[in-house]
């Protein structure tokens, strides 16, 4: 019932042992002293007071300490040498194991990426864009160096303006032009202008329908065939529709030149809006130039576009080809000030484009994608002849059509053989699990989304042989019905 507290000094620092209840005093100091142990406060290694310190400090008998150090020393406690006094043992109670957050193991890179989307970065023009680079900085206005205005900078929308309507059939003035810093930008400012809901495609990228839900836009999706998006199926009810009518992603095939016409006939019946994504515009190989829709109607269809596919998607410069009265909105929602794309390096884009570097530039990738695309092509009709290869004739990747059912195990086959590439179905909208013919439900139909741009020149034939070894085999023909029973 009576307790007492006293502190000793352990090499300069107080250090308060508790001597709690009644009962043997040399058994209360050694539960103090495992106590000052156990909690670290006496870390192993400390030096304690010699035992007439410690005793005089406590109010204790000399022995009393003494006998408290020695059966503490045999407990493996405490360590006693001669000469250096009596310490903390090194390992004077078990380590107890720290339990930290399991790191995550790390998933191995893959060796060969066959992914669609991204050019070989080790191709891009870094000498003829360090010139421009040089001459733009050199004649750019003092104002470029500004805040900058959200329209972008005029050098680059005149340059654009003058540029699309040769290569692409498209009709604006720099003024309709408003720059910004990718697709994905230009539906969010549409989405915000524009509202819901849209169509799109079936199929398309997953991340721009993200980007339109993010913004409060829902989507619906159109049926895709080998003319392209059903437009048939628009609505009134649609606000807009985005599209890739120069080459359908990922299938591939130019949207028919009837569907073309009926798409702008849809938009000025209701007041819609076709959103038209020049996915690949560019880049064709076994046909004439398709010129872009915005062209049959520059008030009711916008032309978004980027330097992502041709140059780099580093750059993050993006334009939108707008009808007049969205002009004013799109610059509102888009803010005050440019915030997205670097003036600097829009100046050198106008002057890239002015000087003939990038119609150089897209006609040697168009040279050197065509020939990814041939090899392909070879290596699968060697190899696999009975896989089918579609939407060839122009873009940057191709679908190779597999067996119904096939997709889901040839995509893990392709990991197991360190090879990156994706299903035709994670292109596919949410909505349009299965097509109507009919009566009739039927699948979509299974293939593999295969970008040949992104690997470098010695790596290409590898990744090929990779994505050859993961296809499925062919398919045996059905067993023959057995013979009528006899009679």
């Amino acid at each position: 019932m009576n307790s007492w507290v006293n502190s000793a000094e352990i090499l300069g620092s107080d250090l308060p042992l508790e001597l709690s209840g009644t009962g043997n005093r040399r058994a209360l100091l050694m539960d103090a002293l495992r106590e000052a142990v156990r909690s670290g406060r006496l870390a192993p290694g400390t030096r304690l007071p010699p035992y007439r310190s410690l005793a005089a400090d406590l109010g204790l008998a000399r022995n009393t300490v003494a006998d408290a150090y020695a059966e503490l020393v045999a407990e493996g406690w405490l360590a006693a040498r001669q000469g250096s006094g009596t310490r903390v043992a090194e390992r004077a109670v078990p380590v107890t194991p720290v339990h930290r957050p399991r790191t995550p193991e790390r998933v191995a890179r893959p060796v060969h990426d066959l992914v669609q989307g991204q050019p070989d970065p080790s191709v891009f023009p870094r000498t003829a864009w360090l010139a421009s680079a040089r001459r733009a900085l050199a004649a750019a206005p003092d104002d470029a160096f500004g805040p900058g205005d959200p329209h972008g900078r005029p050098e680059l929308r005149r340059a654009l303006a003058g540029y699309l309507a040769r290569v692409r059939g498209v009709r604006a003035s720099p003024e309709r032009i408003v720059l910004c810093s990718g697709a994905a930008h230009g539906l969010r400012l549409l989405a915000d202008v524009v509202g819901g809901p849209w169509a799109a495609e079936e199929y398309g990228l997953p991340f721009h329908r993200e980007v339109l839900a993010s913004h409060g836009v829902g989507t619906r999706p159109l049926g895709v065939d080998a003319d392209g998006a059903r437009v048939d199926g628009l609505t009134r009810r649609d606000r807009a529709v985005l599209l890739t009518p120069a080459h359908q992603f990922p299938t591939g095939g130019p949207l028919h030149p009837a569907r073309r016409a009926a798409v702008v006939d849809w938009a000025r019946a209701t007041g819609g809006l076709v959103v038209e994504d020049d996915y690949d515009g560019e880049f064709r190989y076994d046909r004439q130039p398709v010129g872009a829709v915005q062209g049959l109607d520059p008030e009711h269809v916008v032309l978004v576009g980027s330097v992502s596919k041709s140059l780099s998607p580093a750059l993050r410069i993006g334009w939108m080809v707008l009808p007049q009265r969205l002009v004013g909105p799109v610059v509102t929602a888009k803010g005050e000030r440019e915030q997205f794309s670097s003036a600097t390096e829009q100046l050198t884009l106008a002057d890239f484009v002015e000087s003939g570097a990038y119609d150089k530039q897209v006609r040697r990738m168009r040279q050197r994608h065509r020939r990814r695309r041939d090899q392909l092509v070879a290596a699968l009709e060697r190899r696999a002849p009975h896989v089918r290869v579609t939407g060839i004739a122009a873009g940057l990747h191709a679908v190779v059509e597999l067996p119904p059912g096939t997709e889901r195990s040839a995509v893990r086959a392709a990991a197991w053989q360190g090879l990156a590439v994706e299903g035709l179905g994670d292109y596919l909208h949410p909505g349009a699990e299965h097509r109507t013919a009919g009566d009739t439900l039927v699948p979509h139909r299974d293939g593999l989304v295969v970008g040949y741009a992104t690997p470098a020149e010695s790596a290409y034939p590898e990744a090929l042989d990779a994505l050859c070894r993961s296809l499925p085999p062919v398919s045996p023909p059905p067993e023959p019905p057995p013979p009528p029973a006899a009679p």
